[in-house]
């Protein structure tokens, strides 16, 4: 009996079943992102087990807001399949819970509305959880760093919570806006995002942000930036991150000034 021939999937079907196009995977292949398993005699692309799973990690790693240049260099980091397939889990069972918690949260603020009663900010904020860099924050920076951050985060009222998350969200926007319309990251524009991303750091309690340390801490994030999907999204992806970064080393460069 010979052996057999492992299962292949016609580019039609497989695009069928992501949710995506033939053209676009025929751009995945010509841009070396997802070659296909064969090309047979007819043209047709064939994709077999293997492929489907880099397909997976591929639309896995679109979803956190990666161009196709930084789910390249993912990809070609080497590591072994399970285990990075183990880390988008648990990244998507983080943000399964977050978004699970942020829905009732707000479907609690629309229901006491509507009955006229006044909200309850202990669970208005449910979701918007401060803590989910903790491991990191504790791993670069010492446990002390993380544990007087978290002290200032849970003493602010509701009302301060909720002006420093819009503050954070705005300065994100402005990032990925800025970095869209493809500002210098040089230039006078960049820079002065840079001194109001600088002022925001200090602005953390914990942070190692004194004048010996600054400078190595911002390195430090802006290099994390660049590196971590999670915190790349935040600036519209790895291209938004990138630009984040070089304003932010530019800053650094010309002496902390602004």
């Amino acid at each position: 009996m010979s052996p057999q021939k492992p299962r292949e999937w016609p580019v039609q079907e497989v695009a069928r079943l992501a949710g995506t196009t033939s053209r676009t995977l025929r751009h995945y292949d010509a841009v070396g992102l997802l070659p296909p398993s064969r090309v047979g005699s007819n043209g047709y692309r064939y994709y077999d087990q293997a492929a489907l799973i880099r397909l997976q990690r591929i639309l896995l790693l679109r979803e956190l807001g990666l161009g196709l240049d930084g789910i390249s260099a993912v990809l070609e980091r080497g590591a072994d399949t399970v285990s990075a397939l183990r880390t988008h889990l648990e990244w998507l069972r983080k943000d399964r819970d977050r978004l699970g918690r942020q829905i009732a949260s707000v479907q609690r603020t629309i229901t006491a509305l509507e009955e006229g009663k006044e909200i309850m900010p202990e669970k208005a904020f449910d979701g918007f959880d401060h803590t989910e860099y903790k491991e990191e924050v504790e791993q670069k920076w010492g446990s002390e760093a993380y544990a007087r951050s978290d002290e200032w985060w849970r003493t602010m009222d509701d009302g301060e919570r909720a002006q420093w998350q819009a503050e954070t969200a705005a300065l994100g926007q402005a990032w990925t806006e800025a970095a869209a319309q493809g500002t210098d990251p040089t230039g006078p524009a960049a820079q002065g995002l840079a001194a109001r991303h600088i002022e925001w750091l200090t602005g953390v309690p914990g942070a190692p942000t004194d004048p010996a340390n600054l400078s190595g801490y911002v390195r430090g994030l802006a290099d994390m930036y660049v590196a971590d999907p999670r915190f790349a999204a935040n600036y519209g992806g790895p291209d938004g991150a990138a630009f984040v970064r070089a304003a932010l080393l530019a800053y650094l460069e010309g002496g902390l000034k602004g």
